[in-house]
């Protein structure tokens, strides 16, 4: 009997076809699966270390003195908790706790609706939060526990990510990396309000993400934490 070695050509749906590059079995095009840089050992290792050490200086320099301000300021804006906590896709869609100070009244559609610009539900001191990304701080502790790195793509609510993999095709493709406080997209100006033609801008935003993923390196991550510092002194206009 004759030894056959049988090599199998993938059914690939759309979502996942940008995790792929062409390869070849003499003269048979075949999808091979990609390696991005993160999922290479050393890579992965030092930006966890990076991560680790970036969110203890943070929490502790800036968080540490920074919070029970912010605490304040919120108690005394709004009845409801400093915190709001709610659940996110993270590594390889695994879900976690997303921790962000409360910028919003407490009501039914605070934890559901995404923000729209002029949006009744934020509070006067939640505008500035978002503004200035200060509402993002707490997330440093999510870096530090391991559920997110300080750059990556942004978490979204669970409904939108559900949604959007099967609209836009390579959107699977942010969960092979931790999602971040801040992202290329983010910097770029691809935040806040989806409204107007919605599946476009996310198009953009996931094309940022995309990029992100595929072409990482600790450069990039510089560049993309120093325009976020700038963003943060300066006001982000594109912030609900």
């Amino acid at each position: 009997m004759h030894k056959i070695r049988i090599s199998l050509i993938p059914s690939i749906i759309e979502n996942n076809f940008f995790q792929y590059d062409l390869g070849y079995i003499e003269t048979q095009p075949i999808l091979v699966r990609a390696k991005f840089p993160l999922e290479y050992l050393t890579n992965s290792i030092v930006k966890r270390s990076i991560d680790i050490l970036f969110s203890i200086l943070v929490l502790v320099g800036i968080c540490s003195w920074l919070f029970p301000i912010i605490a304040i300021l919120i108690k005394i804006g709004s009845k409801g908790p400093v915190f709001f906590i709610q659940k996110r896709y993270g590594f390889h869609d695994h879900v976690f706790n997303c921790i962000k100070f409360r910028t919003m009244y407490v009501n039914g559609n605070s934890a559901t609706k995404t923000t729209e610009e002029n949006d009744t539900r934020i509070t006067k001191i939640g505008r500035f939060l978002r503004k200035t990304s200060l509402d993002e701080m707490p997330q440093f502790l999510n870096v530090l526990k391991g559920d997110m790195s300080v750059v990556g793509p942004r978490p979204h609510m669970l409904l939108v990510d559900d949604f959007y993999k099967l609209k836009i095709g390579r959107y699977s493709i942010r969960s092979l990396v931790r999602p971040g406080v801040t992202g290329l997209a983010q910097v770029n100006g691809l935040r806040g309000d989806t409204a107007k033609d919605m599946e476009i801008e996310m198009q953009k935003r996931i094309l940022a993400d995309a990029f992100y993923v595929k072409n990482w390196s600790l450069s990039l991550d510089f560049v993309i934490i120093l325009k976020t510092i700038f963003l943060v002194i300066a006001g982000d206009k594109n912030a609900n």
